[in-house]
């Protein structure tokens, strides 16, 4: 095939992006996967290109063509329920759309969308980005054909990628022990990480997220310092941390550290340089923190505090409903929370088999009791 030359079209490993400059990017553009070098790809790439010569000219044009899934997407984004979104889910969103679907669909009305184009475009995101990615673009997809059916672009439950059986990511499934938690606690303190020593105590305890831990205040603490009272970052969804005695001390300890009473309002837990904790500067402490502990070969996060939680309520008989209070989420009726956070091990399946024998005495008793009743009658 021969070499064509379009602007700000680059092709890698046999498929074509367009490639927008610094100063596109400042506009608002963003870099755009066009799909196998070929005629479709030069014709995406060439679209973007007089998206950007209309911008250029301070053309002010519908972005799609009218009835498109692009212009239902945007028209989404200007709803109330679009804001009311968590800041992830709209991240998530948006990444999903501007990576893999509009692209493709974006400039087409969604029925366009058969089922022979959906399966191609998701053995694609699946050989090249794995399936973790191709379940999340799955996903967005799914969910933003039923908006447009709702804004009357498509028919809701006539989805053509409902014939696609996705490939499920395989969960995580790594755990803390109580006494892993504690070490890393210890850890954190002796090498000067007091915020991130108490941090880890708190999502210990209360199963709440690393970016809820990072965002907790002082004003979100009860009077007795015995529990936090939040709305979740991810979902909105109230919480009530709760924490232990020895946690309860080592938070009062690092406060006292601090030099300055803590503003009401601001986050309450600091790096070793003052400032708040970010993902980033989290996510790199931490990550000291836990080498030093138990070595430079060890992965585990601190997100798998919250799963730990939850596999010890499973193996202590929780009730479901209470675990979902514990952790509020929906994990009672979620069977995709129970994967994530329910994973198969040894203390589950213990308490799965005493209940199965407790079950099996019962059935036995009733057998017997019967037989008697019987042999009596007789």
């Amino acid at each position: 095939m021969g070499r064509v030359k379009i602007s700000y079209y680059i092709v890698k490993r046999g498929r074509g992006f367009w490639n927008p400059s610094a100063a596109m990017k400042r506009a608002g553009f963003a870099a755009v996967p066009c799909g196998l070098d070929g005629p479709e790809a030069w014709a995406v790439a060439e679209t973007w290109n007089k998206r950007w010569a209309a911008c250029r000219r301070g053309v002010v044009a519908p972005r799609w063509p009218e009835g498109a899934l692009g212009e239902a997407f945007d028209r989404f984004r200007s709803t109330e329920t679009w804001k009311r979104k968590a800041t992830k889910t709209r991240q998530e969103w948006e990444a999903m759309s501007r990576l893999y679907i509009m692209p493709i669909f974006g400039d087409h009305r969604p029925p366009a969308a058969s089922l022979d184009r959906l399966d191609k475009w998701y053995a694609l995101v699946l050989r090249d980005k794995g399936v973790r990615e191709a379940h999340r673009a799955m996903k967005i997809w799914r969910a933003l054909w039923r908006v447009a059916g709702a804004m009357g672009y498509c028919t809701a439950d006539a989805d053509p990628s409902l014939g696609i059986r996705r490939k499920t990511p395989t969960p995580r499934s790594a755990v803390w022990s109580e006494g892993e938690a504690v070490r890393l606690v210890k850890g954190a303190w002796r090498a000067g990480y007091h915020g991130m020593a108490a941090l880890l105590a708190i999502a210990w305890d209360t199963q709440l997220a690393p970016i809820d831990c990072r965002r907790l205040t002082r004003d979100q603490m009860a009077p007795n310092g015995a529990a936090f009272m939040l709305d979740r970052a991810k979902t909105g969804i109230a919480a009530l941390g709760t924490l232990s005695k020895r946690t309860q001390h080592l938070l009062t300890s690092y406060t006292a550290g601090l030099g300055a009473e803590p503003l009401p309002a601001t986050p309450l837990l600091r790096n070793r340089s003052g400032g708040a904790y970010t993902k980033e500067t989290l996510n790199k402490d931490f990550a000291k923190v836990r080498a030093a502990v138990f070595g430079p070969a060890e992965s585990r996060k601190i997100m798998d505090m919250r799963r730990s939680g939850a596999v010890e309520a499973l193996a202590g008989d929780v009730e479901p409903g209470a675990l979902a209070a514990k952790m509020a989420n929906s994990i009672d009726q979620s069977h995709e929370l129970q994967r994530t956070y329910l994973p198969v091990n040894a203390a589950s399946v213990q308490s799965a088999d005493d209940a199965r024998r407790r079950g099996r005495n019962r059935l036995r008793g009733n057998k017997t009791e019967t037989k008697v009743r019987m042999r009596g009658e007789s």
